[in-house]
């Protein structure tokens, strides 16, 4: 009869890793993914523990729903993995682009401190993944935990500023201008003083935000690259000549 083998002594603090978290097939380790997250970046290890303890989190398809306008703001989202778009219906049922979401987003936030219901849709551009925090715990992080509430007040300051120029930017006559102001919006500046697009939307999908034809877009992206003042990258734009489509979406 052989002897049973001893069992393993326990990892010592240093070598245990946060548990992942199995979602269907794939394992997500969530101590990785909400540190990413800037709004929970310098949150304490026992903030982080709480926050870890009541998030729930769920994958989504491409194209499907991931908030509903006009339901329950019950708790405030991360977009963990993916791209979305949230969008708006007119009164005669077209979906309005108005914002994407990144990597690192949050959203929802608006119905969480309100209470109240959510005033646009999010739809997912490829398949995600999102975390979704109870309102209850988001409304503790807000009020308790100064870096939360500091990032806080600085998001929804910036988002209020890009809420005003972009419904400036939809009130331009003008279609190619719409185009080109549209993208002076999105462009980032990099390490290197490059500006780019990032995540750049489909034609379909910058058509719906700005309301114009897919073929239109097409058309107007293609003159600027023609004209050199713009090239297309791996689902990003890189302006070229920043000076040249400043004039355009001023003039």
């Amino acid at each position: 009869m052989s002897t049973p083998a001893p069992a393993p002594a326990p990892p010592s603090a240093a070598e245990a890793a946060p548990a992942p978290t199995l979602v269907g097939d794939q394992t997500v380790n969530l101590q990785i993914h909400l540190r990413k997250i800037p709004l929970l970046a310098e949150l304490t290890d026992d903030e982080m523990a709480r926050v870890k303890a009541d998030l729930r989190i769920r994958q989504y398809a491409k194209r499907e729903v991931v908030l509903q306008k006009g339901a329950v703001g019950d708790s405030l989202l991360f977009l963990l993995q993916g791209q979305l778009q949230v969008i708006d219906i007119t009164e005669d049922g077209r979906a309005i682009g108005l914002r994407m979401l990144a990597p690192g987003d949050f959203f929802g936030e608006i119905a969480v401190i309100n209470g109240s219901i959510r005033s646009a849709s999010v739809v997912a551009l490829t398949p995600v993944l999102v975390a979704l925090l109870p309102r209850a715990t988001a409304l503790h992080l807000f009020s308790h935990s100064p870096s939360v509430a500091n990032q806080m007040l600085r998001f929804l300051a910036n988002k209020v500023q890009r809420d005003s120029e972009f419904r400036a930017l939809l009130s331009i006559h003008n279609t190619a201008k719409r185009i080109y102001s549209f993208l002076e919006l999105l462009k980032e500046k990099k390490d290197d003083d490059q500006e780019v697009v990032e995540n750049l939307p489909t034609h379909q999908d910058i058509a719906n935000m700005i309301n114009t034809s897919r073929e239109t877009v097409t058309r107007t992206l293609l003159t600027l690259v023609q004209q050199g003042i713009i090239k297309k990258g791996t689902h990003k734009l890189i302006i070229i000549n920043p000076e040249a489509l400043q004039k355009l979406a001023q003039s």
